[in-house]
């Protein structure tokens, strides 16, 4: 700076030589010019990049770039401004208290710059799928969502808060342990409402089941009607509406018959023992025949099983690759009414149980006028008169 005074004329070089606050003229029109300079440059580089981000994800189907332009959209122009001036003051002279002063400025703005890229980063996150919560018609699942968002940017903004306050140079400790504290009480007074409340969160972002799922807990069986903030409503087969907890019913192993993509059938029947071999050894392919012949079926096995206490047992196994309960009902009938004419025209008896024989009662009573078959009582004896 110095070489570049000596060039100029005299006049000149007492003028930018003169100090005010400490830095000489030519060092504060130094400052002011990379200031500008500095700033420009961040207004140019924020608008060249979030015009060609923009365009890109015009293009593009991926959300990544949507989020990269909406954050280079939401970028101050006062930190901007901000960062600008302590590029500057770096030139300058300045008190240790300014110096300080710019130095908390700066740690300050890039702590908000960040804290609203992370807080447009949680709302373009959740807000899409608020926004697709609600063209579905699922209002509650949409303001759960919403919930999730505002509870998650205040955390968010509590934390700024704080480090700001810690930059300052304010003791945070003290202030950290009560809210701690405070949070320790809340949370035990509120413990059950708020393990269901993020049970109901969990559930909306990992959708063991939505609105409408045939759903089973244990040995209750319903269609899911409602999935509120602390409980789960459940329309009941006989009619009734049975009410969860949330938490319960994430902690509970359940059945979603809503994902099934097809039905399992066990059938199994026994013959009468009587049956013949030749006749015992056709009934595996009798029955998958019968299978195969319904629409939507894939057969599986079909085995003469082994030997009952009064039959010859066969099991089968087929598949209804539709999951309605209804169409699988259908299925099911029609193979059992096949194969019941099937037998019939065969010949072969379905095996019956056995009947437990009558129970030996003892003599009967003297007087009685029931007498054993086989047996005669003789006749009583006359008298000649």
């Amino acid at each position: 700076m110095d070489s570049f005074l000596r060039r100029l004329p005299i006049p000149m070089q007492d003028t930018l030589a003169v100090e005010l606050a400490g830095n000489s003229v030519l060092a504060w029109t130094a400052a002011l010019l990379l200031f500008l300079v500095a700033f420009g440059a961040l207004l140019a580089v924020r608008y060249v990049v979030g015009r060609r981000l923009q365009r890109f994800a015009a293009r593009t189907a991926t959300r990544v770039d949507d989020l990269l332009a909406d954050a280079v959209a939401h970028t101050w122009q006062l930190v901007m401004a901000v960062v600008a001036l302590y590029l500057a003051a770096g030139i300058l002279s300045l008190p240790p208290g300014v110096a300080v002063v710019v130095r908390r400025a700066f740690a300050i703005a890039v702590f908000a710059q960040v804290g609203i890229w992370v807080s447009r980063t949680i709302a373009f996150l959740i807000g899409r799928h608020v926004q697709e919560q609600r063209e579905a018609g699922q209002a509650t699942r949409a303001a759960l969502l919403a919930l999730f968002s505002f509870f998650a940017q205040l955390a968010l903004w509590a934390l700024v808060f704080l480090l700001a306050l810690d930059n300052l140079g304010v003791d945070v400790t003290a202030m950290v342990a009560g809210l701690g504290i405070g949070g320790i009480a809340i949370g035990l007074a509120l413990q059950n409402v708020l393990k269901d409340t993020f049970a109901s969160l969990a559930i909306i972002l990992d959708k063991p089941f939505v609105e409408g799922d045939v759903i089973a807990v244990g040995d209750m069986t319903g269609t899911v009607e409602r999935i509120g903030l602390k409980t789960t409503r459940v329309r009941s087969v006989d009619g009734e509406q049975i009410v969860f907890g949330n938490d319960d019913l994430l902690s509970s192993r359940l059945r979603n018959f809503a994902r099934l993509r097809e039905r399992r059938v066990l059938l199994a029947f026994g013959l009468a023992q009587q049956t013949p071999p030749e006749l015992v050894e056709r009934v595996p392919g009798w029955v998958r025949e019968i299978v195969e012949e319904q629409p939507r079926t894939r057969f599986e096995r079909a085995h003469f099983k082994g030997f009952g206490a009064v039959s010859l047992d066969f099991e089968a196994v087929y598949y209804v690759l539709v999951p309605e309960q209804s169409v699988a009902m259908d299925v099911q009938q029609a193979v059992g009414l096949a194969l019941l004419r099937r037998l019939t025209e065969a010949g072969i008896e379905l095996a019956h149980p056995a009947r437990p024989a009558p129970l030996d009662e003892g003599p009967a009573p003297r007087g009685s006028a029931t007498a054993t078959a086989g047996s005669a009582t003789p006749p009583p004896a006359s008298s000649k008169g």
